[in-house]
């Protein structure tokens, strides 16, 4: 494959498709495991709640470091996939609890193992790159958190208002 010279003007593209190229080989490991329909991003999650226990929606979004609504639909996918339950907080009847199902605990030999294993790689991978990925990640989320790009963009809207006004 050739480097690119697509800029910033791709970036949301580029993401999304360095993102699938990643997922898509997770993915095809987990095929290679048996673990057929399984989803990468579905790992995160079972290892919180297999490390944490029953936890609310809320709590397995702050444990993996996603948005309530990201967390939410995922959830909602493992309930689908028959991998999570979801239950009443015995402590707060307003709150569901997502809990492991015994068929996704059935899995958590092969996913601490997948999951040991593509940290190996992925670490493999930033030492192949100038920057580390994950550190660039982390500090790009810092810099929208203070500054979300809508912000940006409407700023650069409203300088090219002005450049088109003219004196």
């Amino acid at each position: 494959m050739t480097r690119s010279d697509h800029g910033p003007e791709l970036l949301g593209t580029r993401l999304r498709h360095l993102l699938d190229v990643l997922d898509g080989g997770v993915a095809a490991v987990y095929a290679d495991l048996g673990l057929t329909g399984f989803r990468p991003r579905y790992t995160p999650v079972v290892r919180a709640l297999a490390a944490s226990g029953p936890a609310s929606v809320g709590e397995v979004a702050k444990a993996v470091g996603v948005t309530h609504s990201a967390a939410s639909q995922t959830v909602a996918h493992l309930v689908k996939d028959g991998l999570v339950d979801l239950a009443p907080d015995p402590a707060d009847q307003r709150r569901r609890l997502a809990r492991l199902t015994a068929r996704a605990e059935a899995l958590l030999p092969a996913l601490e193992a997948e999951w040991t294993a593509t940290t190996e790689a992925a670490r493999a991978l930033e030492a192949e790159l100038p920057y580390p990925l994950s550190r660039l990640v982390e500090e790009a989320l810092e810099a929208l958190a203070r500054r979300p790009m809508r912000t940006r963009v409407r700023e650069c809207m409203g300088e090219r208002a002005g450049e088109a006004e003219g004196p």
